[in-house]
């Protein structure tokens, strides 16, 4: 065996010598290799040169079969490497994962009610989140970790030290930063593959049709009533679903509003704006700090559900989340006939 490794050796210095790419070195090694095999399997037991090169084939048999391992690995790794390397022009349609997506969102994969056409289906769609908040930071993080391909958040609120004992998505060093671009800088780190439009202003009759019109899915986590009974008319108007929730102290609530698939719209459930003293805000009654957290997710799972077809979402359905009792019930929602807002457009 001896002689055999210190001819490979000669085999591989003379061909450094000469300048030889490594593939016709190795590919001399391998001739050598099977030229032994040959020799063990055509020589009589006791031939001086059997002996002399080991003496017993299974030996070399065992060593070719490891180096061909070996390269199947080194071979299945480059076509990896180049995969995951090649960059299609900037206007060619992107269709396929690349190796790093599809690590990153094998857990979805698996998922049955997922797979890849649901990931392909997160991946070309256009989610905006209205308000970057308490709802909005964990929505806005998890509708980003699982490759939502477009994600809008507009917000014309800044980054307050009393925003991060529950506003998750902010950072310390992002205080008196426009919340939208904390959001934007936010779910960029986490996730690349996804394209954040932040737009720092609070939504206006003016400019929310034209903002809402451009995508497939809206979540209010906003915290004020005008602004929610606007987004709902602006959703029932371009007949897109809209998933809406809302904090209080210990408790939330949830729920998807969808008119043209005969389900509530939000005004259906909350068709008046009540008076600012009877609804006090998060500063004025407190809210514990996980409870976004709680609520924020169950929209983002809502979100993805509704653009995946994947389970039942909670079309027709509000749920009412009380953190205090570790309660959760929920409520049918009908529409209204005669409600203001979705009878007159649909």
């Amino acid at each position: 065996m001896t002689v055999v490794l210190l001819m490979a050796a000669v085999l591989w210095g003379i061909g450094m010598l000469m300048g030889a790419p490594k593939r016709a070195r190795w590919t001399m090694i391998l001739i050598l290799l099977l030229g032994v095999v040959v020799a063990q399997l055509i020589l009589p037991d006791g031939h001086p040169l059997r002996e002399a090169t080991g003496g017993d084939v299974r030996l070399w048999a065992l060593i070719l079969g490891f180096g061909f391992a070996g390269w199947l690995y080194r071979a299945g790794l480059r076509g990896l490497r180049q995969r995951a390397d090649a960059t299609p022009p900037e206007d060619a349609p992107k269709s396929k994962f690349s190796t790093t997506e599809l690590d990153r969102y094998a857990r979805h994969i698996i998922l049955r009610e997922v797979g890849g056409p649901g990931q392909k289906a997160l991946r070309d769609a256009k989610v905006l989140v209205v308000g970057a908040g308490g709802l909005g930071s964990p929505a806005l993080q998890y509708l980003g970790a699982a490759g939502v391909g477009t994600i809008g958040v507009i917000d014309d609120d800044i980054v307050e030290n009393a925003n991060l004992q529950r506003q998750v998505i902010h950072t310390d060093a992002q205080i008196g930063a426009p919340k939208v671009q904390s959001a934007a800088d936010a779910i960029a780190a986490q996730n690349p593959f996804v394209t954040v439009r932040p737009y720092h202003r609070r939504l206006t009759e003016a400019d929310a049709a034209a903002i809402i019109a451009d995508y497939d899915l809206v979540l209010d986590g906003t915290d004020n009533f005008a602004t929610r009974h606007l987004v709902n008319a602006t959703c029932v108007a371009l007949g897109k679903a809209l998933i809406a929730a809302a904090l209080t102290q210990w408790e939330g609530q949830i729920s998807l509003y969808d008119s043209v698939s005969d389900a509530p719209c939000y005004a259906c459930v909350f068709p008046d704006i009540p008076d600012p003293s009877l609804v006090p805000s998060c500063a004025e009654a407190g809210v514990i700090g996980p409870l976004p957290g709680v609520i924020g997710s169950m929209m983002a799972v809502e979100a993805i559900k509704e653009i995946t077809g994947a389970g039942d979402g909670l079309r027709g359905r509000l749920m009412i989340y009380d953190a205090l009792y570790a309660q959760t019930r929920i409520v049918a929602a009908k529409r209204n006939p005669a409600c203001p807002v979705c009878s007159v457009a649909v």
